[in-house]
């Protein structure tokens, strides 16, 4: 069984500029590349889990989706960082005139996303992590047996505020991608040292 870092999208990969339909809207933050590349180094799968309803809402479609992960992916690569895949939900229950508004078992945080690439890349969910700046990436992470990992950036100080007096904290906060993924990884050698 392989270990996995599960990473949201917008907000802990790229900026979260709202609604992404094209490439050019896609900017990832300098350091995503850093990051992804440790993961790889490490041996871990790289996964992207992210909701996308603007499908439901008529935003763009799943080809336009399609064809802006191409560009996530290239950029990536370029920098000799990569995704091993990508899987994203597109529906939304409230948009009941659209064929994808309905009520689903992959939008985080429901582990529907994570169970299937569990499935699909022979992943243990239990020595995996997940990446996010919502709280619904924590809430992903606690519904699959994942370790939560929350970043500072996009809403991640939202996330945080809210957090804060309350009993849940997560097991990593770190002010960015690349930060939570250097205490992931030191986090994963400790476990296996005490193996």
């Amino acid at each position: 069984m392989n270990a996995a870092v599960f990473l949201d999208r917008d907000g802990t990969l790229n900026e979260d500029v709202g609604y992404i339909s094209r490439p050019a809207d896609l900017n990832l933050y300098p350091w995503a590349a850093e990051a992804v590349r440790a993961i790889n180094k490490s041996g871990m799968k790289v996964i992207v889990v992210t909701n996308q309803s603007g499908v439901a809402r008529g935003f763009y479609t799943e080809t336009e989706l399609r064809i802006v992960h191409d560009k996530m992916s290239a950029e990536l690569g370029q920098a000799g960082a990569t995704m091993d895949a990508v899987y994203y939900c597109p529906h939304h229950p409230r948009f009941v005139d659209s064929p994808y508004g309905i009520e689903c078992l992959c939008r985080k945080p429901k582990p529907g996303l994570l169970t299937l690439a569990a499935r699909e890349h022979s992943i243990d969910l239990e020595a995996s992590f997940v990446i996010g700046d919502k709280w619904s990436d924590l809430e992903l992470a606690l519904n699959a047996g994942a370790t939560p990992v929350l970043v500072l950036t996009g809403y991640g100080r939202e996330t945080l505020a809210r957090l804060e007096g309350g009993r849940f904290r997560p097991s990593i906060i770190a002010s960015d991608l690349l930060g939570a993924v250097g205490d992931v990884l030191a986090q994963r050698s400790r476990m296996r040292h005490r193996r």
